[in-house]
């Protein structure tokens, strides 16, 4: 089995991961050993570059008794053209596991297929599942629950878009996404969640409109306006984001004890002020610790014997 998107996992195996994760969270902060991956090897491929994905995953390794081995395109055969489903098979000999950052997603799904080992997804250019898991699990930790849980992700609806709007319908949050026109998920994506909400019996709106969404908030979630690839569209992308700012003003539309999400690097007084992510709603740093505990969990699961 491999980890490519949070599409292919059921309510009951995301929330059976978040109870491990919860779980291998509380072993890390006891000291208590938990070597569930003891003379495994995980093959880390970084076709984008990382600081919170690499760091996690390798420390996440070596909590778990194994090790990981880092693979720049530009440091091994991928970078000289060689065929990814080549870079598959000899992987798979080698090692117990493959994680990938890489650009289209149609790259990971080449390389799943071609692969005799899990494969997991630490970005595409689609889908960052890695970091929904630790989305919801940060929520869960701070709300107790995810019934009746309202989650409003404002800005690009990019690959982080994407596998949060999934990941809140998987375990039956309500959720909401404010978009400028023309930047919304693709048309798809907004399809399966639909479709997941009425299977869980979540809410799904989509608009324009930020005040609109913001309105009843338990969670505010923002990204950069300008993902990786798309640096070229910085100046428009500054002006047409102008009115998503997640700033005081907005905010006030959210209920009081609202909690602010960012899944970083953030270009404060861009995407969100500094008084709001360096304020007292603001959970980024557990949110982004919560990045190991969930990866170990996901590693476990599908590397564990």
């Amino acid at each position: 089995m491999n980890f490519l998107t949070l599409l292919d996992y059921s309510p009951e195996q995301i929330n059976e991961l978040l109870d491990f994760s919860l779980v291998l969270k509380k072993y890390q902060k006891e000291g208590v050993p938990h070597p569930f991956l003891a003379g495994k090897t995980l093959a880390m491929i970084f076709e984008k570059s990382s600081t919170r994905t690499r760091v996690s995953f390798e420390v996440g390794m070596s909590q778990l008794g194994g090790s990981a081995l880092f693979l720049s395109s530009k440091d091994s055969q991928l970078g000289r053209g060689e065929p990814i489903s080549d870079t598959a098979q000899v992987l798979s000999r080698y090692v117990d596991g493959i994680m990938i950052r890489t650009h289209g997603h149609e790259i990971i799904e080449e390389l799943a297929k071609h692969s005799t080992v899990p494969v997991v997804n630490a970005l595409t250019d689609d889908f960052h599942p890695c970091q929904a898991l630790a989305d919801i699990m940060t929520i869960y930790e701070a709300k107790g629950t995810f019934k009746g849980i309202k989650t409003v992700y404002v800005g690009d609806g990019n690959n982080v878009a994407h596998s949060l709007l999934i990941a809140c319908a998987k375990v039956g949050m309500d959720v909401a996404i404010a978009t400028p026109k023309g930047y919304e998920p693709k048309p798809w994506i907004i399809n399966e969640v639909e479709s997941i909400c009425q299977e869980t019996k979540a809410t799904f709106q989509l608009t324009n409109d930020p005040v609109e969404a913001m309105n009843g908030a338990d969670v505010i979630y923002t990204d950069v306006w300008t993902s990786m690839g798309y640096e070229e569209e910085t100046n428009d992308r500054l002006e047409i984001f102008k009115p998503f700012q997640v700033n005081n003003r907005l905010v006030q539309h959210a209920k009081d004890d609202y909690i602010f999400l960012h899944c970083l690097p953030a270009h404060r007084e861009e995407e969100v002020t500094a008084d709001i992510i360096d304020g007292s709603h603001s959970y980024i740093f557990d949110q982004a610790e919560n990045r190991l505990h969930v990866q170990k969990a996901i590693l476990v699961a599908l590397m564990s014997n």
